[in-house]
């Protein structure tokens, strides 16, 4: 039921009935001023709709943007809202603005703004200045400037009034401290033009070429507003506790940045075009992961913050009574050994992209892999956050082979000094080990932890990443087994939630970016027709907007987990590569003994070496 709005500092979400339900300022992880997403409208937000009965409503994107356009319709006329929050002002001032025109005729209309902030627990001070509404409470501060007189009652601001053909008025929203003096207020209007043309001018940049340009420029535009822009760190998602199961408490805080999720950005994004951003996030990865390897975290706030404390707020009700509402998240104190890989792994993709200084991480990278030629012996979480007990799970043995599989690489085919004997035999190790444990010759399949008798979607990944080859008979048994036992509805499962491993209560739906990975391994397998079906079928999951929570339930039909979600339209933009270039799965994962081969891209947005950057001191 809702758009994403983002200024590529915070987001906000818009329902299809209007009301802004979402908004945390001034940064993703800020404490949230409209919190309804997970309670009700005492807990904040922000109408804007028809008052006929009978109105209805359309959306859409203005082409190659964020920008929101709702079209009202009455038996008196049609009105649009259009809504996007624009680039902070230099004096660090962030909008939300709403315009509303006249198309046809007289249409009526009503504005609640009722402004909590701390996730809708603090009323706010609220008075009248100069025409405009103040609201303050501890640290924050907004002004509320609007086309209209806006009342208070019951707590809220509000105004009815009417717009007729050839009309426009404009609703601002301005966040600023409240220890400053309000800012100089920004013409709407001319907000609107620069946010319009800015961004088509980045969509117009987008190297993919193929059949499904509209879903990877809708999916690219998604990530590109889920990054944090002043340090280049891209949110797993805008949002937190919104359910895996309605109901359920597996709601969990996704507005932090997850390392698993680097590789795969990374090939999204150079694989797109887009060396600029690819080169941004490649600079927070080595920020946030500089220091030493013992203290490698599996994910980190928007500046590379690594204290994440998880709490629960027990005034929100959550989403469809969803609780805990939970901020912060307690994961990340888990071993994780996935990560490592996948930290070398796209380290190792910025070096074959051209992105500039990669060899001042090569230090860092030989600590990492010294640290990991002990450690990958160990248990750990898994790459799903299990909260049960370590175990050795398979897929994490595997990346931890990529990471050593990606050193060797790095020192062989960039002239960068190491012990590559010693990684090369840490690899077999690793190789070796798995596939006497990992491995169950009954089934022909690998499995989801040594010892167990159960499979795992992120198994799927053993040939994209090169470990075996698509047509190895453990790996096509691995597929048939996963095929059999974690597809329903049509969609992939992670695994079988009712054994108990993760340590949780209740299920959870489909996991979009599991499904996307089986489109990539039908695609290195030939299978071009089933991967299509497959990758038609997980497009229209998404709403009418093309956006794409966690998971999706078959049987009811409904996104799942939160929303939008990075790593669903990260997979969306790997698999329509995947697809189009008719190569084995994302096409520079399994680049090692002749697997698959390199994509670049023909149009590349800028000169890597040229407009990266140094990192940030």
């Amino acid at each position: 039921d809702y758009a994403l709005i983002g200024s590529t500092h915070s987001a906000a979400l818009v329902h299809r009935d209007g009301s802004i339900d979402w908004l945390c300022l001034p940064r993703f992880d800020a404490a949230a001023m409209f919190a309804s997403l997970l309670g009700d409208e005492r807990n904040g937000h922000w109408s804007l709709r028809a008052r006929h009965p009978k109105a209805h409503a359309t959306r859409r994107y203005l082409p190659g943007t964020l920008v929101l356009e709702t079209t009202w319709q009455t038996p008196r006329g049609t009105a649009t809202v259009t809504d996007f929050m624009p680039q902070p002002s230099r004096d660090g001032t962030h909008e939300v603005v709403r315009i509303v025109r006249g198309v046809r005729g007289t249409v009526d209309l009503r504005t609640e703004l009722r402004i909590r902030f701390n996730y809708g627990e603090w009323v706010p001070w609220v008075q009248r200045v100069d025409g405009a509404i103040h609201a303050v409470a501890g640290p924050d501060a907004v002004r509320i400037t609007a086309g209209v007189p806006l009342v208070n009652e019951d707590f809220a601001s509000c105004a009815e009034f009417s717009v007729g053909a050839g009309q426009s008025m404009a609703l601002v929203l301005e966040w600023f401290p409240s220890h400053e003096r309000p800012p100089i207020t920004r013409d709407a209007y001319s907000l609107l033009e620069h946010t319009t043309r800015h961004r088509r001018a980045w969509s117009a940049h987008s190297g993919y070429r193929g059949e499904y340009r509209e879903a990877v420029e809708r999916s690219l535009l998604t990530l590109k507003a889920l990054t944090y822009a002043p340090t280049g760190g891209i949110v797993a998602a805008p949002t937190t506790s919104l359910p895996e199961q309605p109901g359920g408490a597996r709601n969990w805080d996704y507005r932090f940045c997850w390392l698993r999720d680097a590789a795969l950005t990374l090939y999204a994004l150079i694989g797109s075009g887009y060396l600029e951003e690819a080169s941004e996030w490649r600079w927070w990865l080595m920020r946030a992961v500089g220091g030493s390897p013992e203290d490698l975290q599996i994910m980190y706030g928007l500046h590379g913050e690594r204290v994440l404390n998880e709490i629960e707020l027990d005034w929100l009700a959550g989403f469809d009574n969803s609780r805990p509402v939970r901020v912060g998240n307690g994961a990340h104190v888990q071993r994780q050994l996935d990560v490592y890989g996948a930290v070398i792994a796209a380290f190792h993709a910025s070096r074959k992209a051209g992105l500039a200084d990669m060899d001042k991480v090569w230090p860092l990278e030989r600590a990492i892999a010294r640290q990991l030629s002990t450690l990958w012996r160990e248990p750990d979480s898994s790459l799903w956050e299990v909260r049960g007990e370590p175990r050795h799970f398979v897929h994490s043995k595997i990346m931890c082979w990529l990471a050593f599989d990606r050193m060797i690489s790095s020192a062989e085919h960039f002239g960068l000094d190491g012990p590559v004997d010693d990684w090369r035999r840490t690899r077999d190790a690793i190789r070796a080990d798995v596939l006497a444990k990992g491995y169950d010759a009954a089934s022909n399949s690998f499995v989801q932890y040594y010892g167990a008798d159960t499979v795992d979607a992120a198994l799927l990944l053993i040939p994209l990443i090169g470990f075996l080859p698509i047509h190895d008979a453990r790996v096509q048994g691995t597929i048939a087994r996963v095929e059999r036992e974690l597809i329903s509805g049509g969609l992939v499962y992670r695994y079988r939630t009712e054994l108990g491993v993760d340590g949780l209560a209740g299920g959870e739906g489909a996991f979009l970016a599991c499904s996307f990975w089986l489109v990539n391994v039908y695609a290195a397998m030939g299978r071009l027709r089933k991967a299509r079906a497959l990758f038609k079928r997980l497009l229209a999951l998404g709403n009418d907007l093309g956006l794409f929570a966690e998971e999706y339930d078959p049987a009811s039909g409904r996104q799942l987990g939160n929303f939008p979600q990075a790593f669903s339209h990260i997979g969306l933009i790997n698999s329509a590569h995947a697809i189009t270039l008719a190569v084995g799965g994302v096409w520079e994962l399994a680049d090692t003994d002749g697997h698959a081969s390199t994509h670049r891209p023909n149009a590349v947005r800028g000169k890597a070496k040229a407009r990266s950057r140094k990192p940030r001191q």
